[in-house]
């Protein structure tokens, strides 16, 4: 049977807000908030941080997480996490959790895991949730998708899809993504040996690549809507909030 790997790529570089997987939440540093959700889940086997920054493995050190180095050349988590999911077999599930979601939902992570193992086929999987706030319809920090009748994603854009030309500012069914995938290691593995794509390129969406070189990303539906950090001004608000 497959084993389900969690993976929590981290670096120590953003671009928006350098460090903030160390910077504390209360207590608790953000690294060490998403390590102790993850462990929350029931399905998960087994979880790593992987990361490219000694400051980061100390972190994962003191609070007793599992911590990998790779390489400081890679261009985005899911390589990070392909580098240490190298050493597990092709049909075991990776679940790609991101490093600045102190407050994720436990559960979300099991529903991966569990519509992965039921439904073996499936390469690649993810999640999205209804927009319900107007503003992020057209807020290109916001990644809308649409998908097909059977829950595989036609297409990813930081612009407002579907344009509904008849009812201009609508958010009937419109979908934000929800930045956390499950992949099968096999696919994991190929995906990240594809050179960068077309729409990639445009959109800045590495998942467009994947799509257009053939591969199917099922996408669920779910309530929990994210908490992402990227700024210090969403910093300032989930410590406020905490």
């Amino acid at each position: 049977m497959s084993k389900i790997i969690a993976i929590i790529p981290a670096r120590y570089d953003s671009s928006r807000l350098p460090g903030k997987v160390l910077e504390k939440i209360g207590d608790k540093t953000m690294l060490n908030l998403v390590w102790d959700q993850v462990k929350k889940t029931e399905m998960v086997e087994e979880v790593i941080i992987a990361t490219d920054d000694e400051r980061i493995m100390g972190e994962a050190e003191y609070f007793g997480g599992q911590s990998e180095m790779t390489f400081s050349s890679h261009r985005s988590g899911t390589d990070r996490c392909a580098q240490v999911a190298s050493q597990f077999w092709e049909s075991d599930i990776i679940i790609n959790i991101q490093a600045d979601e102190p407050f994720i939902d436990p559960e979300i992570i099991d529903m991966l895991g569990k519509k992965m193992i039921e439904d073996d086929w499936i390469e690649i999987a993810t999640l999205c949730t209804r927009i319900k706030d107007r503003n992020e319809v057209s807020d290109p920090n916001t990644v809308k998708i649409v998908k097909d009748n059977f829950n595989k994603a036609l297409y990813f854009s930081r612009a407002p899809i579907p344009y509904f030309r008849d009812s201009v500012g609508s958010i009937e069914n419109q979908y934000r993504h929800i930045g956390i995938y499950a992949f099968r290691n096999k696919s994991l593995q190929s995906i990240t040996k594809l050179s960068e794509s077309f729409l990639e390129k445009a959109e800045k969406l590495e998942q467009l690549r994947w799509m257009e070189n053939g591969y199917k990303i099922h996408v669920f539906e779910t309530e929990y809507k994210g908490t992402g950090i990227d700024t210090p001004v969403d910093l300032e608000k989930a410590r406020q909030n905490q």
